[in-house]
């Protein structure tokens, strides 16, 4: 997987980072977040094709993977996705990207939504993977979407309740969830499988993805909340499974439109893990989209000027 990236540790905002990255220098930048229970080898089949003609940078968010995993606090600010959202912003300033695209699925795309709130200069558009609004799919719980996400208010249980039964096996509740949520088969590359079991039998990262979700049940909707009538200023792309939970349960446009003020998008013909599924629809419509809201600028004099 990710051949010809360099990886690196680059520190965040109270975390270390691990980092895939790779691309032409000068070229724009594209920052990939993963999601839940996943490392940044979800973008093995994106990654090297618009490294092509984007820098791309594919971090292991905190808590997860190779990166670091903070100590919590009583309201889960560590793993608040705004938090998270700061470790992005440091580690790409750090390597020299002030402004940038981002690309997000699942977990990583609700940290790109705080992020375009908290540093709107700082990101040209955004494409969404398989998400709608943290608050506003809370918000929206149905029966139906509580049977098929029950991970949502299973991993919000108070420590150690959840920790403790994921530990005792977490081979098997990683593949429980992810393959039911995969329509039942296992769309993951061999590599990237490995990768993702290795990573979620660390007790430290079962502790730290439930604080994730512990966050985005509380400090994350406050958050939210006292935003109030501000949205998400850059373009959104928000693309969905067709066979999906996302499909299903909410309008995936409407509940976008009511936080962002400009958005496109609409259902694939895949499941939640759509990444790994359609890898080559999934960067056709990334770079597509990206090239589109250069900043008003072509790829090259975008370049030149940000050398």
């Amino acid at each position: 997987m990710f051949q010809g990236f360099v990886e690196d540790w680059i520190d965040g905002e109270g975390a270390k980072i691990f980092v895939r990255r790779a691309g032409p220098l000068g070229a724009p930048p594209v920052v990939l977040l993963h999601g839940y229970p996943q490392t940044s080898a979800m973008w093995n089949g994106v990654a090297p094709i618009l490294a092509q003609s984007f820098q791309v940078i594919c971090p292991d968010l905190r808590g997860y993977g190779r990166s670091s995993k903070p100590p919590t606090d009583e309201v889960h600010s560590p793993y608040s996705k705004r938090a998270m959202a700061q470790d992005i912003v440091a580690m790409m300033s750090t390597l020299g990207h002030d402004l940038f695209f981002i690309g997000a699925h699942d977990r990583g795309a609700r940290v790109a939504h705080r992020l375009g709130l908290d540093h709107p200069k700082k990101v040209m558009a955004m494409t969404l993977l398989d998400i709608a609004p943290t608050r506003e799919m809370y918000a929206g719980t149905n029966a139906k979407f509580a049977t098929a996400y029950w991970h949502w208010f299973f991993l919000i249980q108070k420590h150690p309740i959840p920790e403790q039964i994921i530990g005792a096996d977490p081979d098997n509740f990683w593949k429980l969830k992810c393959f039911n949520q995969a329509g039942g088969d296992n769309p993951f590359l061999p590599e990237a499988l490995t990768e993702y079991l290795t990573a979620f039998s660390n007790p430290e990262a079962i502790r730290a993805s439930c604080e994730d979700y512990r966050a985005a049940a509380s400090i994350d909707i406050a958050h939210d909340d006292q935003d109030g009538t501000r949205k998400l200023s850059m373009p959104v792309q928000t693309l969905w499974a067709k066979r999906g939970v996302i499909e299903a349960c909410f309008d995936a446009l409407d509940l976008w439109r009511k936080r962002a003020d400009c958005v496109e998008g609409e259902a694939l013909d895949a499941t939640h893990y759509m990444a790994e599924e359609i890898p080559g629809e999934i960067t056709v419509r990334m770079a597509d989209f990206f090239s589109r809201h250069m900043t008003d600028q072509d790829p090259i004099q975008w370049a030149l000027s940000n050398k």
